[in-house]
């Protein structure tokens, strides 16, 4: 008998771990007989911090403060502070444990023998890993040192010339006097292999990213054999990302004409007389610097010697080559029923520049997996929101990558290629002259200004964001436009309601879909069908439930039961078995075979032919994908979903449930998530007062050795 093992059986049995972590530990005991009862303790708080998130285990906090740690309740850190009770009480006591393990692999002596724990971090900061996290971690850094380890050759004049056109005011409209980060982004991203773009809601990252292809496109020799790739974490996100880019390229390639033929006019200007008639024709821009009217008349003559015969980009020719946006999984190629892709290290992806949305929902292992598959040449660019929640499965690789992007903590060099690229003089604030400045602040810019998210919404974000509870407070009972509303101490059937019949100042509900399926055509017209397949896949995305936990009354799975209990109850839906027509589905895992992805929304509706058979209906950006509902097994209803699943997802109206009890899952970025999934309204629903304050005080952080180890091999 191993009263440790027991103790932590018994652990599991009370549901403070899973089955998964006891049986662990008792594997790793079962290797090394000999080992101290720290091993298995360790391991077994490793597997338990992996399915949080973590992607290792932090020691010394640990040791030092086992509660704060795991914030486990009540009952739990009784028994946690027993059990400390037998063991050594020191960090150096439980890192000699460690070392002595046969199991424990020793991360700087390089003595892989194929031990499942890696003992990593430092001296000061020892981290405990399970084989497999270390070594995807270890991959990451290593792709992400290279791709940083040098700049890429910019000609500076013709890249500020571009960029000049590329970022110009519309007609009649004043360019701003401060500083503007979506420019500078660009210019940053144009001598990088590697690139980190940041930002909230509104701030731009995706406008930005089209800028950024054009001006790829403009400076390339060869521009139509330049080979880009869209991608992001959920097929609604891929649709979402590549709606987006195409809109930009097409009100931007307007923009370059009417730039065009402004610059056309200058140069007449500057011209003689008889010079004037010869220059009909429209030139690219490469230029450099000028200072008068005078200098600027004889540099853009030079760039027209420079690159005389020229076009703009054919922006529409381009969204068009570069295809639809993919899956992070279907770009990849992903084995069914395995962890392994089609394209990797020895087989890389066809892609010179490859464009990654929703970048915080990409957690560690499909980081290891995306950097392989790159060729060494090409172009990352990542997207995404670094107050988000971080991603279901263990890792913060975008939070993690944007640690010191609220700094800024640029040194003289970039602030020199700002101006000189971007005419962007950096403030002081922003800058860094201690010489140890980070590598990766050379590829990351936080965008700053939301130029569409300023309204009750976007303060309610921000006051959230900051940590301001009381300022979060004051925005939810002072709004008077409609958009917010707090409904604290109610009962869960209170959310029921707002999902069948809405609110005052926000009508958008669930009836909006359930109204649209009532207006099915009566013919079997295929057009017709695809047409009203498409409003009822529309109409419910107008409005969502999102929930900070799976389980539970208040949790995503129950709150589904109890909508499917109302609307079959008021006859809004005929519901006699697990499929019905209406039944809203999210896919649970990916399918290669059938074209679907975890997290994949769909509903099962009518087919168009004679016995109308259901088949679930996805929206793929303007087409459909459809699969016969017998075919898809792993999928759950969607009335309510988690937090996590609706990233990369808004909604017109979005409602976010706090249960009771969340413990450590209730957190700040948790509650701005849910915030910027809405568009126009957004309801907190609290099962108790003050759980608002709660979840604001509370900030969840992820361990991981990612960026102390990237920090470490720049220096």
């Amino acid at each position: 008998m191993n009263p440790t093992l027991d103790t932590l059986r018994l652990w599991s049995d009370a549901g403070w771990l899973r089955r998964l972590d006891s049986a662990l530990a008792a594997f790793v005991a079962e290797l090394d007989p000999e080992a101290a009862p720290v091993l298995p303790v360790a391991t077994a708080l490793l597997a338990h911090m992996e399915g949080r998130g973590h992607t290792c285990l932090p020691l010394a906090p640990l040791v030092r403060d086992p509660a704060a740690v795991l914030g486990w309740p009540a009952p739990a850190q009784e028994a946690l502070q027993a059990l400390w009770a037998t063991l050594p009480r020191g960090l150096p006591q439980w890192l000699e444990a460690l070392r002595a393990s046969t199991v424990v692999r020793q991360a700087e002596q390089g003595d892989d023998a194929g031990q499942p724990l890696v003992l990593g971090g430092s001296a000061e900061a020892p981290l405990l890993y399970l084989r497999r996290y270390w070594a995807y971690e270890t991959r990451v850094v290593q792709a992400l040192a290279q791709r940083t380890a040098t700049l890429e050759p910019v000609d500076e004049a013709v890249a500020r010339q571009w960029l000049d056109r590329l970022f110009a005011p519309p007609v009649g409209v004043l360019a701003g006097s401060g500083v503007d980060w979506q420019k500078l982004a660009c210019a940053m991203a144009l001598r990088s292999r590697l690139s980190v773009i940041t930002g909230g809601p509104g701030t731009g990252k995706t406008y930005t990213a089209a800028r950024l292809l054009a001006l790829l496109l403009a400076v390339d020799p060869q521009p139509e054999r330049l080979r880009v790739a869209l991608a992001a974490p959920t097929g609604k996100a891929a649709a979402r990302l590549k709606q987006s880019i195409d809109a930009a390229l097409e009100g931007l390639q307007a923009r370059l004409g009417e730039a065009v033929s402004n610059h056309r006019s200058d140069v007449e200007d500057c011209a003689p007389p008889s010079d004037r008639s010869a220059r009909r024709i429209p030139q690219p821009i490469p230029g450099v610097l000028v200072r008068d009217a005078t200098q600027r008349c004889d540099s853009r003559a030079s760039a027209d010697r420079h690159l005389a015969g020229g076009s703009t980009p054919d922006l529409h020719a381009f969204a068009q080559r570069m295809g639809a946006a993919r899956t992070l999984h279907a770009l990849l190629g992903a084995r069914p029923d395995t962890r392994q892709f089609r394209h990797h290290a020895a087989h890389p992806l066809d892609v010179d520049v490859l464009i990654v949305d929703e970048a915080s929902m990409v957690h560690l292992e499909m980081m290891a997996a995306l950097l392989d598959a790159l060729p060494a040449h090409a172009r990352v660019v990542l997207l995404g929101d670094k107050d988000q929640l971080a991603s279901v499965e263990a890792g913060a690789v975008l939070g993690d990558l944007c640690r010191d992007a609220e700094a800024g903590r640029y040194d003289a060099d970039t602030a020199r290629y700002a101006l000189a690229v971007a005419g962007q003089t950096l403030p002081p604030e922003y800058l860094d002259a201690s010489g140890a400045v980070p590598a990766l602040a050379r590829h990351t810019v936080m965008l700053r200004e939301s130029r569409r998210f300023g309204g009750p919404i976007g303060q309610l974000a921000l006051a959230v964001n900051r940590g301001d509870a009381a300022g979060a407070r004051r925005v939810l009972v002072d709004d008077a436009s409609g958009a917010l509303q707090a409904l604290e101490g109610c009962s869960a059937q209170a959310v029921v309601r707002l999902a069948l019949h809405g609110r005052l100042g926000a009508s958008a509900c669930y009836r909006d879909y359930l109204d649209a399926m009532a207006r099915r055509p009566g013919g079997l017209d295929a057009s017709e069908h695809g047409d009203w397949v498409r409003s009822v896949l529309a109409a419910f995305e107008r409005f969502r439930l999102l929930c900070a936990v799976r389980e539970g009354e208040w949790g995503a799975a129950g709150l589904n039961r109890a909508v499917e209990a109302a609307l079959r109850g008021a006859g809004l839906l005929e519901i006699r078995g697990e499929w019905y027509a209406g039944r809203p589905v999210m896919v649970t895992r990916n399918d290669a075979a059938l074209g679907v992805f975890n997290g994949d929304i769909g509903i099962a509706l009518p087919s168009a032919t004679a016995g109308g058979s259901l088949r679930v209906y996805f929206a793929d950006g303007p087409q459909l994908r459809s699969v016969g509902v017998a075919r898809l097994a792993q999928v759950e209803t969607a009335f309510a979903m988690t937090v996590h699943k609706s990233q990369g997802s808004e909604f017109e109206h979005t409602v976010l449930v706090l249960p009771p009890r969340a413990g450590a899952v209730l957190g700040r970025e948790l509650v701005y998530t849910g915030i910027t999934r809405a568009r126009q309204a957004f309801t907190l629903v609290a099962a108790q007062p003050g759980l608002l304050a709660q979840a604001v005080a509370q900030r969840t952080q992820r361990a991981s050795g990612l960026r102390a180890r990237l920090d470490a091999r720049a220096g």
